[in-house]
């Protein structure tokens, strides 16, 4: 299987970083699968598993405690950007997360970033109304008890 270049693009901070290294476990026209460790050292998560939905426009990350024990379920809500010659994914953050703890609560985050993002010109309406679409539709699966997906819990 051959790896490809995976770069995550932040808007805040403003920054792309390059996670090519992390482990590649499959690689699908549809889907990523990686196993990570954290960028910054941290004593509270030791690392986990993601599962890009290249289509959805979505990323679900298990995070996994120090012991590798199951923390929660973390979603980012991105742009995907694929260049076919360099072999290079842009995974472009929309600034939206939602976690999903043990207890099937669901918290959604940094909805001010995209507010403060629209008012200081740092991301367009239709990113800020794509972003706002795919959160919809992780809520609409998460309360139906069908989030993540089931590939991520085999």
């Amino acid at each position: 299987m051959k790896k490809p270049r995976v770069l995550r693009k932040r808007y805040i901070p403003f920054e792309t970083v390059d996670i090519s290294g992390d482990e590649l476990i499959s690689r699908s026209e549809d889907l990523l699968v990686t196993r990570w460790k954290p960028i910054k050292k941290r004593a509270d998560i030791s690392g986990g598993m993601s599962y890009t939905f290249l289509k959805e426009g979505y990323k679900v990350s298990k995070f996994l405690g120090p012991s590798g024990e199951f923390k929660y379920w973390y979603c980012d809500i991105i742009d995907v950007n694929y260049d076919e010659k360099e072999d290079k994914y842009t995974l472009t953050d929309l600034l939206l997360d939602v976690k999903i703890l043990p207890d099937g609560s669901v918290i959604v985050l940094d909805i001010e970033e995209v507010a403060e993002a629209m008012e200081k010109g740092i991301i367009t309406t239709e990113e800020a109304c794509t972003a706002l679409r795919k959160l919809a539709k992780v809520l609409e699966l998460a309360y139906a008890d069908k989030f993540p997906p089931k590939l991520c819990l085999e």
